[in-house]
């Protein structure tokens, strides 16, 4: 009922646990609470919560036009809803190191496991489109070392998201991945790397998790857990899936609703009543009712 009963410290603990045990994690996308609920429910390793979603959620593109304030709102509420770690687009760290500080202690406050600062200029854009540019590596480098020192629990996973491959190949991503870990990076997202074996090279480059982002209709095919954890990835995040999943049913409902004017078609592919119940538990507060009001008003 309510909230997580696992503290976020809990979380993180778990989160590093599972890392260092070799297994590959897979964190699909909640584009919402509910979402999130519906992920642990399915048997997941942590849920993702990311920056285009939520951008795409307030009805606006990714690049970079969300604050600081509307990513730690929708992570906290997301990440209080379940037991699982939740790990959170920090894009570019929202300014400066002095800002990716205050970003790194802010989302610690929202209950997240983990965050990552990436390397584009400021303000970014989708890591999956053309024309990305990146900072150099000092700046890179600071970002990730006042990220670092920036956090409170020590348990808390920062990641280093790197989008320098799109621009200067594999090679540069592996350079890069390096001296984002020498920079105090406790795992690497290499973003929108187009083989597999671009995948296992930088596994091979860097002795910390790597992240492969499986996200329809980008740059990288979509690969299956086994192909990924062949080449040693440990966590996979699946960003925008749930809310494209979503979004494709929605459309298509209402189509159906414009031009028959009933949705009686579509009702077996609704969620029923009782499954969102469930994942509400609205027994559980049902039986906290009970217990708290049971008085009686008879004079």
């Amino acid at each position: 009922m309510l909230y997580s009963k696992t503290t976020p410290a809990e979380k993180r603990a778990a989160f590093r646990a599972r890392l260092a045990s070799g297994e590959t994690l897979q964190l699909p996308g909640a584009f919402n609470p509910l979402s999130a609920r519906l992920i642990e429910n399915k048997g997941f390793d942590g849920v993702y919560i990311s920056g285009a979603v939520i951008s795409a959620d307030l009805g606006l593109p990714d690049i970079g036009l969300t604050t600081l304030t509307e990513v730690a709102t929708r992570a906290s509420q997301i990440a209080r809803m379940t037991d699982l770690p939740a790990l959170v687009d920090a894009d570019t760290g929202f300014g400066e190191p002095m800002n990716v500080a205050r970003t790194v202690q802010t989302l610690e406050d929202a209950g997240v496991a983990g965050l990552h600062i990436e390397d584009q200029v400021n303000p970014k854009r989708c890591g999956h489109l053309d024309g990305k540019a990146v900072v150099d590596a000092d700046t890179a480098i600071k970002r990730i070392r006042a990220a670092a020192d920036a956090r409170r629990d020590p348990n808390l996973l920062i990641m280093a998201r790197t989008d320098i491959r799109a621009i200067d190949g594999v090679d540069a991503a592996i350079t890069r991945a390096k001296q984002l870990v020498d920079a105090g990076a406790d795992a690497i997202f290499p973003e929108a790397m187009a083989t597999l074996e671009e995948f296992a090279a930088v596994r091979r480059a860097v002795d910390v998790p790597v992240l492969a982002n499986m996200t329809e209709f980008g740059k990288s095919q979509l690969f299956t857990k086994q192909e990924l954890a062949n080449v040693g990835i440990n966590i996979i995040i699946y960003p925008v899936s749930l809310l494209r999943l979503a979004m494709g049913a929605a459309e298509r409902g209402l189509d159906v609703l414009r031009d028959t004017g009933t949705l009686d078609s579509e009702v077996p592919a609704m969620q029923t009543r009782a499954r969102l119940y469930e994942l509400l538990d609205y027994e559980g507060y049902n039986t906290f009712d009970t217990s708290v009001f049971n008085f009686d008003l008879t004079p």
